[in-house]
């Protein structure tokens, strides 16, 4: 090192060896730039600029050993072969060349490393060729020691120094690189001359062929001002290459920014770039992004590994927040040339609106929309589950619900409180079930329970009352009042099958229906022919007005003092073509529950109606009317339609209510009697003393008849307390002015009994019994009555 050090501060002129430094340095800068501006290029073009950068870093290192060489003073004659001094120029181009080259090899991470080596080469090929051209009045000896240790110094800064320019595109990185070739020419041109020793020989005389110094001084200067030059020039390439990469960019900002999408560019897993959409998608601020890896905002390492394996191919993966929180996106990765070097863009999408709309819609491939209970096919699915799972000693217990009454509240009060009163009994009843116990809906006002691990049937008892008594509840408006009836079957006991299991329970439910309502029965086998046979009834009621099978008979009602015949009550009738005449009492129940009534209430009025229009006397029709039509919102315009239809006078034509139709809507049902009222219509109160009769009802609605119920009637005679009752309705009636009518009457001692108690009216048995409206056609037409005695009673008439 010593002899290193003298051979430079005494044997050179430090001016030429600081401004061989200076060439040098400038001679490196431009090689490093101009190399990486090769790398930027591509074809015919990456293959100029190598060249360019290969003569410049050629001449940087031939100029700087001259120059190093005229600074050398050795104090004897010198001169330079000039063959040997071009041969070291083309050594140093070739080879600086090929190492270039070689670091620019694509996908091959250890080219710059084998390149620099090159390069260093170069440089000890240039100098010993430099070295051997030096022609001096003496004899030259070297050092192989130093020898070998220019040229390993020189190869392995050298090797360094390309890695070093090429890693990055911040300034350090180009100064380091140009720094370290600088230190690899210089280091190895300095310890190689360190290694010279001149003896003088004044025998020795130099070539006449040989170039002069003061020549060799003008050709390093070209070589310098040449190098100068292509320094300039790469630095205006780089401020050049610096500002389009700038506007580049800005420019695939603000497009990227544009997007909706998140959007990040990477070299490697270093993000490079993002967009302000992926910065708020993650809650950190683009300065706190970029630098960063990927695993900072994709923990997953599988997903990562996977993106970056595989270009335009879509991957799920989570993505971290600042708070630490993930939301589940879409990754794909596309190949990008980003600032002049080939980087990777990964389009970020936020699939949590997908995600959400994948589980609404598998919620809604499984549940109930309207209640969000689950819906059949996932019932079914569960019992399935349970039954496939039920061990040894144990049972489960289902129980279908179906509500009572309900298509009575869609009627009168509109589908949006039947709605209301489907999602009131959904909550009250998933309060109280158990963890493992399920609640769905099947349809319409149709659930089912499910009830696992089930001890006995007493446990599905305790949850069948606890179900009715939580729908019971003083804080209901008559719209949302509802109870329901339980059927429950029990597997493996009832059913080992869904199927079975579900039908049996459904058997079960209309047991619990006939039976009162607002009740659980459980399941027996010799349900299954009852409910069969209610379905049947219920089916063929559905059909019976197409088919011709209803018919109305007609029942004569008498003024009872004077035994005039007032009007007429219209009865319905059915008779099955294979289970001859069917009781009202069966069928009218199921029309009501079905809502059958509407249709067939309908055509009850429209053939009364017709019929009594025919009539030569103005006699009257009275009409059984239900809750269920009562309530319905078009009642009052069908009424007047009907009216309108057949030209029969309003004031004809009597309804008959019941009280129970009376309390279910008290305000709702007054103003639509009023309605009925204003049309001329006359109202009676059937069935009075059964249901539930107060004064209050008497006074509030604007009856225009009272009915005593024909039970009352058979016990006047028998039972002092039933002729108390009818006493003190009769006297009810003439307080408020209504006429009273008895039904049932069918004893001469029930009519004397009603006769001295001043009864206005009578209907029954006795008087004539229900049959065709033509057995009473002497009554209904005005020439046939007067042959018939016309004033006189119906049996004086009849026997007349």
């Amino acid at each position: 090192m010593f002899r290193i050090y003298n051979c430079v501060a005494y044997a050179h002129d430090l001016r030429l060896v600081g401004l061989a430094a200076l060439v040098c340095v400038l001679a490196s800068f431009a090689a490093i730039n101009l190399l990486r501006h090769a790398r930027k290029s591509h074809g015919q073009m990456r293959g100029l600029w190598l060249a360019v950068s290969a003569i410049s870093t050629g001449f940087g290192i031939w100029a700087t050993h001259f120059i190093a060489m005229l600074a050398f003073t050795p104090g004897i004659p010198s001169g330079y072969n000039i063959v040997l001094t071009i041969l070291s120029l083309v050594a140093a181009i070739l080879l600086t060349g090929a190492g270039l080259a070689v670091s620019l090899i694509p996908n091959w991470r250890h080219g710059p490393w084998i390149g620099g080596a090159i390069v260093a080469r170069g440089i000890a090929a240039m100098h010993y060729t430099g070295m051997a051209a030096f022609e001096v009045a003496g004899i030259i000896l070297w050092n192989p020691v130093l020898v070998a240790a220019s040229i390993v110094l020189g190869a392995a800064i050298g090797a360094v120094a390309l890695p070093v320019g090429l890693h990055g595109n911040n300034e350090k990185w180009k100064i380091g690189g140009a720094v370290l070739l600088t230190l690899a020419i210089c280091s190895h041109h300095f310890t190689a001359m360190a290694a010279v020793s001149i003896i003088p020989d004044p025998t020795m005389e130099i070539s006449p062929s040989a170039l002069p110094a003061g020549w060799l001084a003008v050709g390093v200067a070209i070589a310098s001002f040449g190098i100068i030059g292509l320094a300039l020039a790469g630095v205006v390439l780089d401020i050049r290459d610096h500002r389009r990469s700038e506007r580049e960019v800005d420019r695939m900002r603000d497009l990227a920014n544009a997007s909706v999408e998140g959007l990040l560019v990477c070299d490697g897993e270093v993000i490079v770039s993002v967009n302000t959409s992926f910065a708020r998608l993650t809650g950190l601020s683009s300065a706190n992004l970029v630098g960063a890896r990927l695993e900072s905002c994709f923990p997953d390492q599988v997903a990562r590994t996977e993106l970056l394996s595989r270009s335009n191919q879509t991957v799920e993966t989570e993505l971290r927040h600042l708070d630490g929180s993930t939301t589940p996106v879409e990754l794909i990765l596309r190949p990008i040339v980003f600032a002049g070097r080939p980087h990777q863009v990964v389009a970020v999408r936020d699939l949590q609106a997908r995600k959400n709309a994948e589980q609404h819609i598998y919620f809604l491939a499984h549940h109930d929309a309207l209640t969000s209970l689950p819906n059949r096919s996932h019932f079914n699915a569960r019992i399935d589950q349970e039954i496939a799972a039920l061990s040894p000693g144990r049972s489960l217990a289902v129980l279908c619900l179906d509500l009572d009454r309900f298509k009575e509240i869609n009627d009168l009060f509109g589908h949006s409180a039947g709605d209301q009163v489907l999602q009131t009994v959904a909550s009250r009843i998933t309060a109280v079930l158990g963890e493992r116990q399920m609640m769905a809906r099947l349809g319409g006002d149709e659930f089912a329970i499910l009830m696992p691990d089930v001890a006995n049937p007493a446990a599905a008892s305790r949850l069948a009352e606890t179900i009715l008594e939580a729908l019971r509840t003083s804080d209901d408006t008559p719209e949302t009042h509802v109870s329901t009836s339980i059927g429950i079957a029990l597997c493996p006991e009832d059913a080992t099958d869904r199927q079975v299991l579900l039908t049996h329970a459904d058997t079960a439910l209309y047991r619990a229906k006939t039976e009162g309502r607002n009740t659980y029965r459980f399941f027996e086998a010799r349900m299954g022919a009852e409910v069969r046979e209610r379905r049947t009834l219920e089916h063929d009621l559905r059909h019976a007005i197409a088919r011709d099978e209803l018919r109305l008979v007609y029942q004569p009602q008498q003024e009872i003092q004077s035994g005039k015949i007032i009007g007429f009550e219209a009865l319905l009738r059915w008779k099955h073509p294979t289970r001859g005449e069917i009781s009202p009492a069966v069928f009218i129940p199921i029309a009501e529950e079905t809502g059958a009534i509407l249709q067939i209430g309908d055509w009850v009025l429209k053939t009364a109606c017709r019929e009594a229009a025919t009539w030569t006397q103005p006699l009257k029709i009275a009409v059984n009317v239900s809750a269920v039509q009562l309530h319905n919102a078009k009642f009052v315009q069908e009424l007047h339609q009907i009216l309108l239809e057949f030209g029969l006078p309003p004031r004809r034509l009597e309804i008959e209510i019941t009280e129970t139709a009376l309390v279910r809507d008290f305000n709702r049902t007054l103003g639509m009697l009023r309605q009925i009222k204003a049309l001329g219509i006359c109202i009676a109160m059937d069935d009075f003393g059964t249901g539930y009769s107060s004064l209050s009802t008497l006074r509030a609605f604007p009856f225009d008849r009272i009915k005593i119920d024909g039970s009352f009637i058979k016990s006047v005679n028998s039972n002092g307390q039933a002729a108390t009752i009818v006493r003190a309705v009769l006297g009810l009636g003439r307080g408020l002015g209504l006429p009273v009518l008895a039904e049932g009457v069918e004893t001469d001692a029930e009519l004397q009994f009603l006769h001295d108690e001043l009864c206005d009216e009578v209907q029954g048995y006795l008087l004539g019994r229900p049959a065709a409206i033509g057995s009473f056609r002497n009554l209904t037409h005005a020439d046939l009555a007067s042959d018939a005695g016309g004033g006189l009673p119906l049996r004086a008439a009849q026997s007349a």
